[in-house]
């Protein structure tokens, strides 16, 4: 009974994950890719179907895969994320020009994201 429950909160909590990730590829303050980890964490656990599909996907399915083994990022994943980050918020702090305490706000958030984003290890190329 347990092991139901749990397969069955890892499988919704993974469809969350999933949800967000995708809602992320849309708005800047949603992380695409910490969501879509999650989500595979989730589905290894609870629906290998899932786990396969997520690693299989033409998008970010490598880069998926590549943390699961090694928990890198490529430096050009980084530096796409990170161009990304900056365009996103940097037209959303143009949108809300005149409001001094938002901009502020994402700017810091923006800064913070891109901190965390580049602490995580780059793959080894030898």
């Amino acid at each position: 009974m347990i092991k139901h429950l749990r397969r069955y909160v890892l499988l919704m909590l993974g469809g969350l994950f999933f949800c967000l990730g995708l809602v992320g590829v849309l708005l800047p303050v949603l992380p695409t890719t910490p969501f879509m980890i999650l989500a595979a964490m989730c589905f290894a656990s609870s629906s290998p179907k899932f786990h396969q599909a997520l690693l299989s996907n033409r998008w970010f399915g490598d880069d998926l895969r590549r943390w699961e083994a090694t928990r890198t990022m490529k430096r050009q994943t980084k530096k796409r994320a990170t161009a990304v980050i900056l365009l996103s918020f940097g037209i959303s702090i143009a949108v809300l020009w005149g409001e001094s305490i938002l901009q502020g706000m994402l700017l810091i958030f923006a800064m913070v994201l891109l901190y965390f984003l580049w602490r995580i290890p780059e793959e080894k190329i030898d």
